[in-house]
Order: C-alpha cells, then structure tokens, then sequence
C-alpha cells in the first residue's frame, strides 16, 4: 500500500527528467498510485486476517504434535521387538471403535510414532474421518480424533486451517481468502514498481532502494520501510497469491479448466484390476456382505500389500487406501511431501496381492508438479522447519508492510492540510493508444479472477460516487 508521498530528500536533489523520459509511465503512474492506494485501503484488511491466520498456520505442526502427543507418539521401545503385523493393528483399531469401517491406514513412519487407522464413520463432517492411534509394537489403542483432508490435519490444525481458509463461516467465507490473493499480486505489484519509480526518480542507490534510510521520522520513515519491507517481500507474496489461487473457488476453477484442456491435469491412477482379480475380489466382499471388502479380507490381505507395495519401490510414509467398493483394489501413496518429493502409487488386487497399476510422480506433466510443490510451499510442508519459518517471515513481512501503509495514510490524512495527494481523472486523461489495450488486459484478468474483476469495478463506481460528491460540496 505505498503511498507516493512527495516528500523531498534533505541530501539528495531529485534529478531532473531526461527528454526521453517514456511518457507512456507519466500516464500510467497516477493510474496505478490510485489502484494502489485503493487497494492499501479496502483490501488490506482481507490481507491482514490472511497474514494472521497464516502465521498461526505456519506453526500448526509443531501445536499439533504438542497437542496431541499421547496419540501420535509411544515411548521408543528398548528391547528388539518388532512391529505387529498392520493387520493386527487394524484389528485393534477395529475392536476399540466396531462403529467404523475401515477406509485407510498410515503405518508408522518413523520408532516412536503410532500407526493411524482411519475409519470412516456416520455422522462426521464432509472430507473427515475418525483416526484411530495404535502403538505399533504392543497394539495399545492411544486414542482416535477427526482426521481431515488428505493431509490428515487433526482437531488443532483442522481448526486453524478453517481459519485461514474460510473464518469458520463454509462456502460464503472462501469469498475474502480468494479476495486476498486476488488481490495480493496486483498490490505487491504496483506497489514494486512505484518504489523503484520513485526510487529512481529520487537518485537513490542501490542501498537506499533494497534498505530504509537512515535517520528519516515520520512520514518518510514510514514510507522507506514500507517500500523495502516491501520489495524484499514481494517474491514470496507473488508466490502466496499464485498458489493460494489455483485451490480457490473461482480462480482455481479456471485454472483447472486451462490445465485440462493443455493436458496438464494432474493424471490419476487407474483403480481398475484385471477382470478376473476383480471378479475374485467382488465374489469374496458379496460373501462377507462389506461394501469396502469384508473386515475379514481387509486383516488378511493387508500385510501383503504393504509388502507388494514395498516390492515395487515405494517407501514410507505411506497410505493404504481399502476399496472404495467390490472388485476395487488397495491404493497405496507415498505421502512424503519433503523435498525431494516422494509421490508415487501403486494399485494392488486385493486377492492375488500383485500391482495392478502404477503412478510414478516423474511421469506427471510438468505444470501438475509445479503446483504441487506451489501447494506443498504454501502449506509450509515442502521444505520442513525452513518452510515454516519463511512463511511465517512473509507473514509478518506483509503485516508490517499494512501497518505502516495505514500509517503513511494517517500522516497524510486530508484533515492535516496536506491535501489529496491521489488525482483523480487520470483514467479519463489517459491517451487511447492506452486505454485500449489497458481494457483489454483488464477485462481478461477479471474474467479469469473474478473476484479481482468484481472487486475492481466496485473500485471504480467509488471512485465516481466519491467524485460527484466532492464536485457537488466545492
């Protein structure tokens, strides 16, 4: 939210305008110092919640472990007994919770970690599963909490998710998450490109573009640091905003319409066996009368597609997905979102034990692995404790950046005698050479982010309304 506060420096004269100064920036520089300054003051808010709630994300993880420790870890075993068979374990899981239906289990990873059995069972939220914690090594049933999402996100982190994503308001909220990161790029943007204008315009140096001056108060202290906090920012605020689009309602749907028809979905596994494995599979669930495959099936097959799964080169953690109904068969994913990645999945006959299919994460079209990793990124996954931390720095970084844009506004406030400093008319002066194709460009990225289109047509009616007003007092 830069405010371009005409405020001279005390050592440094400005440089007078070269004659080849471009004119097309004179025209277009009010424009975008308008945009911005609406923007700072409408929308940061939005941003401001996201930043919050993001920064509470970042540190999910490490409260969810804390949280909920009795469930996910058992004390490390000395002696050298080694882990029940998962059929066992499931069939502790099982006993301890004859509610459930087995839908998944994600064997411990790591020695003192819990296998977590999921069940899904009547009554839970849409995408929510009951997790039944078992001690790998004794059977011992630790606990079970609502797991949700693929990520298994458990109470602690499912709550603070929602908070970033929609503030616990469903569908309707999703609208300021999406508003934010429409947003997000179009204000670190132009925020980028008046500091460097300015900048330039100033004589500044290297030093004085990339750090805040020394020695500034007030309005010009505020100014410098919001700028350079700014600029160092901006590549990860680019980065939020890119990601945080492609899983939105609007914005996200019209990625994934571009992804399809350039082939850049990302592929699925095929959950079809041979015909006669799945014949053999759905004669056997019909006998036990389970429409996941009888309870029997699941404890005697289980063990050896973990260990068909190991044969064919994946590792833990994992995650064994049950049919999702008669003559299917077991998916297992690598669910290791650390760099490097491991993202393969194999589909196993739930009769025969053999890998009936494959997905291999190499073989994804190359926009479905940068969006991947975007997500991952995003989550705070990618890179571990590095990824938390970075995050958790652009968090604040952005809330900082808002605080004193609100601030420049206050020292700058009409009621101090300094007048409005953001012109307005400049869209009309605009010659049609630039109206044109500045139209053109506009109406294609609101129709591609909605959101941002709406926003910005709203913009402009205020703008008009807020014209006539004052037009209609002088």
């Amino acid at each position: 939210m830069t405010s371009d506060v005409e405020v001279q420096p005390s050592a440094e004269p400005s440089r007078p305008p070269t004659p080849s100064a471009p004119r097309t920036w004179a025209a277009l520089r009010p424009l975008l110092l308008r945009l911005h300054f609406y923007a700072g003051i409408l929308v940061a808010p939005f941003l401001f919640v996201a930043a919050t709630s993001g920064l509470l994300y970042a540190a999910s993880f490490q409260l969810e472990r804390a949280v909920h420790a009795h469930e996910l870890t058992v004390p490390v075993q000395e002696d050298q007994r080694a882990d029940l068979p998962l059929s066992r374990q499931i069939a502790a899981a099982r006993a301890a919770h004859p509610e459930g239906v087995v839908a998944a289990v994600r064997p411990a990873a790591e020695p003192g970690e819990t296998t977590r059995v999921l069940l899904d069972v009547p009554g839970l939220a849409e995408s929510t599963r009951l997790a039944v914690f078992v001690a790998p090594r004794t059977g011992e049933v630790r606990g079970a909490l609502e797991s949700y999402g693929s990520s298994a996100a458990l109470p602690v982190r499912t709550w603070i998710s929602g908070l970033h994503r929609n503030l616990h308001l469903g569908e309707p909220g999703r609208l300021y998450s999406e508003l934010a990161a429409s947003w997000l790029w179009v204000v670190a943007l132009g925020g980028l490109v008046l500091w460097l204008s300015r900048r330039r315009r100033a004589g500044r140096r290297l030093r004085g573009v990339i750090a805040p001056e020394r020695g500034g108060s007030g309005l010009r202290r505020a100014l410098s640091w919001h700028g350079s906090l700014g600029l160092w920012a901006v590549a990860g605020l680019l980065f939020l905003s890119a990601t945080g689009l492609t899983w939105s309602k609007y914005a996200g749907g019209n990625v994934d319409v571009i992804q399809g028809a350039l082939g850049w979905s990302t592929p699925a596994l095929s959950t079809s066996a041979s015909t006669s494995a799945s014949a053999s599979a759905g004669d056997h669930a019909a006998h036990s009368g389970d429409a996941h495959g009888s309870p029997d099936a699941a404890v005697v097959d289980v063990d050896r597609v973990a260990e068909a799964a190991a044969a064919g080169g994946l590792s833990g953690p994992l995650e064994i997905a049950w049919p999702a109904k008669p003559g299917g068969v077991y998916v297992v994913k690598e669910m290791d979102r650390l760099w490097p990645q491991r993202n393969d999945q194999v589909a196993v006959d739930p009769v025969g034990g053999q890998i009936v299919g494959e997905l291999r994460f190499d073989d994804f079209p190359l926009v479905a692995k940068l969006i991947r990793w975007g997500i991952d990124g995003h989550m705070g996954v990618l890179f571990g404790l590095a990824n938390q931390i970075l995050l958790a720095a652009l968090a604040v970084g952005l809330m900082s950046v808002i605080v004193l844009g609100y601030r420049m506004w206050w020292l700058r406030r009409p009621t101090r005698g300094f007048g409005a400093p953001y012109e307005r008319g400049s869209l009309r002066r605009l010659p049609w050479r630039l109206t044109l194709p500045l139209a053109v460009v506009v109406v294609a990225v609101g129709v591609f982010v909605p959101l941002l289109g709406i926003s910005l047509l709203g913009f402009l009616v205020l703008d008009v309304v807020l014209g006539r007003i004052g037009a209609a007092r002088r």
